[in-house]
């Protein structure tokens, strides 16, 4: 194995130098771990097997993530293997440690190759770490279609939607990019950020605050201003302003014995004394 940039010479020096257990020496150091707690045993099982986790660490270089996590990560996977390994069972360690470890390196790149957390079903993985060796596969053959159909054709084989296909495929072609990250690359003090450009259409904390105060205001002034009606006028007023569904001139009529023609003069003497009054409370200096 080359020596990997990222991977510290020693470590790969000594993956490349662990001698390689046979199937009977592997089988008892995996025996002296589970059922005495050996931890001489793990270590060497470890290290017989690191050549094994730099290799598989190495296939997902192209993520942009340090290798040198990649290989800690992977370590970790395998540590994991030889915590639930069978050593009765007729399985090489490597075949089943492999897949802990890939599993282990995969969290890793899909957790921190962006800081939008990816999705987390075992189709949306697949369709992550698959995508372009699919797609690279579609535009190599003979009858490479449009890409349209290239997208279709990856949903199908990996058993999502194509608009899940899309919106993966423009993640991975596009990288994270700061709002604190200056739109002109200087060093130009003051120099605008991505951030100045993002528009809230929502109010200001002031302007909520004002205009919640000016509301509790406004609910006490008219709160004030109807204890000047009649019941009756407060009865028209309620049900043809106030509430949400309104009623009309000549239902309110029928529920209070009158006509229509009275509600509606009814109405509008209580509104005219709800002007004088609410006129009255807002030139009171003494007023709420």
């Amino acid at each position: 194995m080359a020596y990997l940039p990222g991977v510290g010479r020693e470590l790969v020096k000594a993956a490349m130098t662990a001698p390689f257990l046979e199937r009977n020496e592997e089988k008892a150091l995996a025996v002296a771990w589970k059922e005495q707690g050996d931890r001489g045993a793990l270590h060497k099982l470890a290290a017989a097997h690191m050549r094994l986790v730099i290799a598989l660490a190495a296939r997902f270089r192209h993520y942009g993530l340090p290798l040198a996590d990649l290989v800690q990560e992977g370590h970790v996977g395998l540590l994991e293997a030889a915590a639930r390994f069978a050593p009765e069972r007729d399985v090489r360690f490597s075949t089943y440690a492999s897949w802990w470890i890939r599993a282990s390196i995969q969290d890793y790149v899909l957790r921190n190759w962006s800081i939008v957390r990816g999705g987390t079903s075992s189709s949306q993985k697949a369709l992550f770490f698959n995508l372009r060796r699919l797609r690279a596969k579609l535009a190599r053959a003979p009858q490479a279609s449009a890409a349209g159909d290239a997208f279709q054709a990856i949903a199908n084989a990996i058993g999502v939607s194509r608009s899940d296909v899309e919106m993966m495929n423009a993640r991975l072609a596009g990288s994270d990019i700061s709002l604190n990250s200056q739109l002109i690359d200087d060093d130009a003090s003051g120099s605008a950020e991505r951030m100045d450009f993002l528009v809230d259409n929502q109010p200001l904390p002031d302007e909520i605050v004002e205009e919640t105060v000016d509301s509790d205001r406004r609910a006490r002034w008219l709160a004030d201003a109807l204890a000047v009606l009649s019941e009756r006028e407060l009865r028209i007023v309620r049900e043809r302003r106030l509430n949400e569904n309104l009623v009309t001139l000549e239902s309110l009529g029928d529920r209070l014995g009158i006509s229509k023609e009275r509600v509606r003069q009814i109405e509008s003497r209580a509104l005219g004394k709800l002007r004088r009054a609410l006129t009255r409370i807002q030139n009171d200096p003494a007023g709420p």
